[in-house]
């Protein structure tokens, strides 16, 4: 009799599982998440990014040769192949590109280290002269200096003539600066003697040393290009502090839902009417956190034809799945009518006539453009466009790991079709073979549609997202398929 449990189909608690076992070869991983991602049993931003860093973490532990530059090649051919498995999980890039940015990182502090060793050695070596040390003082000042010393003029104690030695040893006098002397050099022109002469100054003829590179600031150094990395060898094994740093990320994987969560109170105000869109843990996480200490209302958009049951568990309750990952901690969050929040679960050909009376729109988004821009789930840019025509905030939700440094220059390339069966049945056998039926998975919103961005690491403008995007992404590694470029 066959059991009534369902095997559930392998996903990303099967695959972490997997990698994890030191019996597994490597590239065995490497083809086990490339089939999963074309399968599709592994989707969306956060489940992509953290397969892709467990990953890229087994990468680094079982890479045997102790060269920057070859580890550098490996990571980068290794997401390549996951990329081209997947092109439209945006965020398996955005952690390749992180992960690459940790060796860099690490190579440098190590190439840093070594410098500076090498630095203060020829500093404690380089002979002192009589000046520095002390040794030798000044000899008597002449009949002249004298002369000057006991001149009646009124001078303070810093006033004194400053002597220095001259190239036959005697002592030389630096000309004294009187009331009407210029604090220029003597030789960049004529002395000032008025005030309304000041403007006409000339202008300093002494050239200024000019900065060579890495030498703006004390221990700075210009980033290591890959043929600097070819010729590098480390000196000791940089894997751990790289698995140390890919562990961070993961960490903040996790995290992240949580920290963002922990900036609810600031936008989420009582007696509060809020719209949102799509079945998103994120956003299920911030509306639960501020339930706690506040009450107000939810309009929940039930996005269909593709996340419309998924919406309706995340309203009234959690449905069965048919993936382990429905096993995870995440998948047990109470629902939003269990934490109190009344809900009003609509179509989504109302959220127009209902915008009227929302007070701020929440969205979560699958990642996160350049440019301000995003790409949401289907439906998204109804919401914002509506949102817009009422001069309703829209608020997006978004991980760190989800900004991507990629410009939207080609639109249709991050749209991706699903099954056309959730528009029409295949029993209208008539109209399948008469009319062509397309069932977007995402929608591009441009950047002036969204007022604000809420992170992990707080609230931002889209147009600062500039920023924090050059603070994660290494400038080399931005174009992961221009590689061979910078060798």
């Amino acid at each position: 009799m066959p059991s009534s449990a369902g095997v559930l189909t392998p996903a990303l608690t099967t695959f972490s599982r997997s990698v994890r076992n030191r019996g597994t070869p490597i590239e065995s991983s490497i083809e086990n998440l490339i089939s999963l991602l074309k399968r599709r049993q592994i989707r969306d931003s956060k489940p992509c990014a953290m397969a892709t860093a467990y990953l890229l973490r087994r990468v680094v532990e079982t890479f045997k040769i102790a060269d920057v530059s070859g580890l550098i090649e490996r990571v980068h051919q290794v997401g390549e192949r996951l990329l081209a498995a997947q092109p439209r999980e945006m965020a398996i890039g955005n952690i390749v590109r992180r992960v690459l940015g940790v060796i860099r990182e690490e190579a440098e502090e190590d190439r840093d280290g070594e410098t500076s060793g090498y630095s203060d050695a020829d500093t404690d070596s380089r002979p002192h002269s009589a000046g520095e040390n002390g040794s030798r003082l000044p000899e008597a000042p002449g009949a002249v200096s004298r002369a000057l010393l006991s001149s009646p003029l009124p001078r303070g104690a810093s006033d004194q003539p400053s002597l220095e030695p001259h190239e036959d040893g005697a002592l030389q006098r630096l000309p004294v600066l009187t009331a009407h002397a210029s604090y220029a050099s003597t030789n960049t022109g004529p002395v000032v003697t008025s005030m309304f002469s000041l403007l006409s100054h000339p202008r300093s003829n002494v050239a200024l040393p000019t900065a060579t590179p890495g030498s703006q600031s004390p221990g700075s150094h210009p980033p290591l290009s890959n043929t600097a990395l070819a010729n590098l060898t480390a000196a000791k094994d940089l894997r751990a502090e790289i698995v140390e740093g890919i562990q961070e990320i993961l960490e903040e994987l996790n995290q992240a839902d949580d920290q963002i969560a922990g900036y609810c109170l600031e936008h989420i105000h009582s007696n509060e009417v809020i719209l949102t869109h799509t079945s998103s843990i994120t956003v299920q996480k911030f509306l639960l956190k501020a339930a706690a200490k506040r009450k107000f209302t939810v309009i929940h958009a039930e996005t269909f034809p593709n996340d419309h049951e998924s919406t309706h568990a995340t309203v009234i309750g959690k449905a069965k799945g048919e993936s382990d990952d429905e096993l995870r901690p995440e998948s047990f969050q109470k629902s939003l009518t269990a934490a109190g929040i009344t809900v009003i679960l609509i179509p989504d050909s109302a959220v127009f006539a209902l915008m009227s009376r929302v007070n701020k729109v929440i969205l979560d988004t699958h990642i996160v453009l350049a440019n301000g821009g995003l790409v949401a789930a289907a439906g998204a840019k109804v919401v914002a466009k509506a949102a817009s025509m009422h001069r309703t905030p829209v608020i997006v939700l978004s991980g760190v790991y989800k900004l991507s440094p990629v410009y939207p220059f080609d639109i249709d390339s991050l749209m991706e079709n699903g099954d056309p069966a959730g528009v029409i049945g295949y029993g209208d056998g008539d109209m399948v073979n008469k009319v062509e039926f397309e069932n977007p998975l995402f929608d591009h919103i441009p950047p002036e549609l969204v007022d604000l961005y809420i992170t992990n690491l707080g609230g931002h403008a889209p147009t600062y997202l500039y920023r924090i995007i050059a603070d994660h992404y290494r400038a080399e590694d931005t174009e992961l398929d221009k590689f061979n470029a910078y060798q």
